[in-house]
């Protein structure tokens, strides 16, 4: 039996997108073993390493040799191409958009633009960046919804950790009343690290260095990046319809070496804590830093292992905890929805 095709165009080819890249190639023969489909790579796009397109399928091995030897696609290649990743989205023949793009945190930007292009021509969309989900969510969802294609975003939270696919698969017609969880990395990382009296600029710079903190770590210890997370988060599993300007939000910014003692007196530990729960008939949502009980689960988070607790009206509270994930984690997520695509098609 001839196998089907499906081609798929991937706007950004960072850390997670080659990751992806080589999972998929890797996976290739199971996926046509179950599904009797061939998935072909027709467009990479990115803003500073150039642009491929080939609807007969990239040749990944090599894209991905071009990154690690010259930082970009090599010029040269008879499938480089001038174009933008807009231009990909409404222009390139494909099945399957894969949104990949660094998260422009006060917008959602172009990334929105990106699945609304993809939706328009009926295609459907696969997403790792939050941002679309912080700031777009309903509009996106219904546009979908009216297209009649597929929107999945399982790796805009917790990198592969099945958060939203758990919700729709297993805890069907269960209300979502309350979510709660430490969501950031680097915050917990910085936290742990000032606890053992390091001064913060040491902990940034060895942060960096081991890869665990940003460049800029404003977004990140400003607690922005877990703003976008809950607000993603409540506008997916309850409805809120809120942006990060939404969230109450304090980072950990001014925490000192001797707060963090003082709360380990009194048996505590301080996290960055994220939560959404109801309010006077209303979803609101905040992130701030608080003494948890040494004893409490949340406690027992450390460095990149995150956590959430979702408390539902039939199932009570249920909690998924990510253990210290790498790139291979976040890659699988989106895998995990490229999957979830080809099962539904």
């Amino acid at each position: 039996m001839t196998a089907n095709r499906i081609k798929i165009a991937m706007l950004g080819f960072g850390n997670v997108g080659r990751a992806f890249a080589r999972l998929l190639t890797e996976k290739q023969g199971e996926i046509l073993d179950k599904f009797n489909v061939w998935v072909d790579v027709a467009a990479i796009s990115t803003k500073s390493k150039g642009c491929l397109v080939n609807e007969d399928g990239i040749n990944l091995s090599e894209a991905l040799n071009d990154i690690e030897k010259f930082n970009h696609f090599d010029k040269k290649r008879k499938d480089y191409r001038e174009m933008t990743s807009l231009e990909v989205a409404e222009s390139v023949d494909y099945d399957i958009l894969f949104e990949l793009t660094p998260l422009q945190i006060f917008s959602g930007q172009p990334a929105i633009d990106h699945i609304k292009a993809a939706f328009k021509r009926k295609k459907h969309a696969v997403s790792a960046n939050k941002g679309p989900l912080a700031w777009a969510y309903e509009e996106l969802r219904d546009l979908a919804n009216k297209n009649r294609v597929h929107f999945f975003y399982e790796t805009t939270v917790m990198d592969g950790t099945p958060v939203f696919n758990l919700v729709d698969e297993t805890l069907k017609f269960c209300k979502i009343t309350e979510i709660k969880g430490i969501l950031n990395s680097t915050t917990n990382f910085v936290l742990e690290e000032i606890a053992k009296g390091k001064a913060y600029d040491e902990v940034i710079k060895e942060g960096k260095k081991r890869g665990f903190v940003e460049e800029d770590p404003a977004m990140d210890i400003e607690g922005w990046d877990a703003a976008a997370k809950i607000a993603a988060l409540l506008n997916v599993l309850m409805g809120a319809n809120i942006t990060p300007y939404d969230v109450d939000r304090k980072g950990i910014e001014d925490i000192t070496f001797e707060q963090i003692k003082e709360a380990e007196n009194r048996g505590n530990v301080i996290k960055l804590i994220c939560y959404g729960g109801i309010e006077n008939g209303k979803v609101i949502a905040r992130v701030r830093p608080e003494e948890v009980s040494k004893s409490s689960l949340l406690a027992s988070i450390t460095g990149t292992t995150s956590i959430v607790s979702l408390t539902t009206d039939m199932m009570g509270t249920v909690s998924i905890v990510e253990h210290e994930p790498e790139i291979e984690q976040t890659a699988y997520g989106v895998f995990s929805d490229l999957i979830r695509v080809l099962g539904n098609m």
